[in-house]
């Protein structure tokens, strides 16, 4: 392991005692303890998460409270010694020994996503909210993506750290930086991987709690990555419905009703602020 870069491995865990032990356990038995650094952030665990990640050779860094998926991963990013950094869950359902080809891969790849085979385990109450992600996301970016929130991925670490401010604390940070990525034309590789079900607790994720998390989620990435996307076709159609009324009234009553200029001035104003969002869209992207 001499030719890759240093990397660091960073695993958030809440309340995962069970899984964790059993993920460090095989991390422990496939000896890659001696090459990369291991850092478990403790999302504000109640049970014994903490005190089991003590008793493994791994950089232990804890929340008061429980903070979120996505916070407890840039405390790690953060804390990082190495070059390169790669995320896995502390619920067992990722497998370890990739490790090393994410590493070896991440010398030529600006970010490495573990994609997940067809026959992986998944939550079927999941996968609509996963479907209308992936096509919004499509239409974003205009090209096709990868596997968008597989948890198991790997970043140049300056990299990802330039585009912290704009990750959020929650579930969606891979469905962010994925979609980060593509759009400053970063390269990104993928991996097949294969996931198992979750061992210990259930998932927090909820399909009628975070339901209409998923909805602010799209609209966070368009006007977060494009929001010409929606402003554009909605000030054409706003502007073509006032002409066509414009038309007709002044057909039909020899006037121009005063609808169809409100109509028409109204897409001018869609127009403008959608150039005046996507400005502010690239400045928030800028990097530090």
């Amino acid at each position: 392991m001499s030719n890759i870069p240093s990397i660091s491995v960073i695993i958030p865990a809440y309340n995962e005692e069970e899984g964790l032990k059993n993920t460090l356990d095989k991390i422990n038995s496939l000896h890659l303890f001696d090459q990369f650094e291991f850092i478990v952030v403790d999302d504000g665990s109640t049970d014994q998460t903490a005190h089991i990640a003590q008793e493994y050779p791994v950089h232990l860094f804890k929340h008061e409270t429980n903070k979120g998926y996505g916070a407890a991963l840039k405390t790690g990013i953060r804390k990082a010694k190495g070059e390169k950094v790669i995320f896995m869950d502390s619920d067992g359902q990722h497998d370890p020994t990739f490790l090393p080809q994410i590493a070896q891969m991440l010398q030529d790849y600006d970010m490495v996503i573990g994609e997940r085979t067809f026959d992986s385990y998944q939550v079927k109450a999941r996968k609509s909210g996963k479907k209308i992600i992936r096509i919004v996301g499509e239409y974003l970016v205009e090209q096709k993506l990868p596997d968008f929130n597989s948890g198991f991925r790997g970043f140049d670490r300056q990299l990802i750290l330039s585009l912290l401010h704009i990750m959020p604390n929650g579930f969606s940070f891979s469905t962010t930086s994925t979609l980060a990525f593509l759009k400053e034309g970063y390269s990104i590789g993928t991996l097949p991987i294969h996931v198992k079900e979750r061992q210990g607790r259930n998932s927090n994720v909820k399909f009628l709690k975070d339901g209409s998390k998923t909805f602010l989620l799209l609209f966070r990435l368009t006007m977060l990555f494009n929001p010409l996307k929606i402003f554009f076709p909605f000030s054409v159609i706003t502007f073509i419905a006032g002409l066509a009324w414009g038309i007709h009234g002044y057909v039909v009553f020899s006037r121009f009703p005063n609808t169809a200029t409100i109509l028409i001035l109204s897409s001018m104003f869609l127009f403008l602020i959608g150039l005046l969002a996507d400005q502010i869209s690239v400045m928030n992207r800028r990097k530090y």
